[in-house]
């Protein structure tokens, strides 16, 4: 795969992606990886197909750790990022990309325990880990992103209306992580093509994707979105920590027509 990194631009950091052992968690974690950094994978159940990664990785000379971690458990958390510690003594980058809440089965307020407090616990004890330089990136969708001003999908909404509360609560920690001059970053994207929650979506929504892609005339796919991503933790931090990913006009020009601009 193409890589959006300078290959040794990362050598010697430490980076690791909640979520990753599969789509765009585990492309992000290729690119780290092709770039130099040492990598750790976050899984909550896939352990196989974290360990295929980990190999993957390794055949190439690379470094790479996988550990399985219940995120909305902040004791599992405790012990991924111990072992983090164990293995490479510090943490250099950490992207909040796992996420959820469309899962049947789950319990009602499992979105929010994702989405929000899990979050803010992960990147709590991440910063830990941190020293000045650290960045952090937060993985978003224009849906959640723009919920309070642009309305979406009835299946999405409880989802959305979650991850935004996650991006409000992290979004408070700024002036904390400025303080250790750690950088943190929102990227916003639309609906990705061959991810889980475009699945579960278009499952409860048949026909929603396409919708979707008619109107924005183009959906990322899971390896060029997960390139934004890479990239966003180590370009500088934007003025509004946010990075929009593809077009928003439709999110931007509805939101102002709900304001009455």
């Amino acid at each position: 795969m193409n890589t959006p990194l300078q290959p040794g631009s990362l050598a010697g950091t430490t980076a690791l992606v909640t979520g990753s052992s599969r789509g765009i968690g585990a492309d992000t974690v290729k690119y780290f990886a092709a770039a130099g950094a040492n990598v750790v994978i976050n899984y909550r159940a896939k352990a196989p197909r974290a360990e295929k990664l980990v190999a993957e990785i390794e055949a190439a000379g690379g470094q790479a750790l996988a550990v399985g971690a219940d995120l909305t458990d902040p004791a599992s958390v405790t012990v991924m990022m111990d072992a983090v510690r164990e293995r490479f003594g510090s943490l250099d980058i950490l992207v909040l990309n796992a996420s959820g809440g469309m899962e049947s089965g789950m319990g009602e307020d499992y979105a929010l325990k994702l989405n929000r407090d899990a979050q803010v616990n992960v990147l709590t004890q991440g910063a830990e880990l941190m020293g000045p330089g650290g960045r952090v990136v937060f993985v978003t969708s224009h849906q959640a992103h723009f919920i309070r001003t642009v309305p979406t999908m009835p299946e999405y909404e409880a989802v959305a209306l979650s991850k935004r509360a996650g991006e409000d609560a992290l979004r408070a920690l700024i002036p904390t992580l400025e303080a250790k001059g750690i950088g943190f970053t929102v990227v916003s994207g639309d609906m990705i093509e061959g991810t889980i929650t475009a699945t579960l979506l278009e499952r409860a929504a048949p026909g929603a994707i396409d919708a979707r892609k008619e109107a924005a005339g183009k959906l990322y796919n899971v390896s060029e979105f997960a390139a934004e991503v890479a990239q966003a933790a180590v370009d500088p931090v934007p003025a509004d920590n946010t990075r929009l990913v593809g077009d928003v006009s439709y999110f931007t020009a509805f939101g102002a027509d709900a304001a009455g601009e």
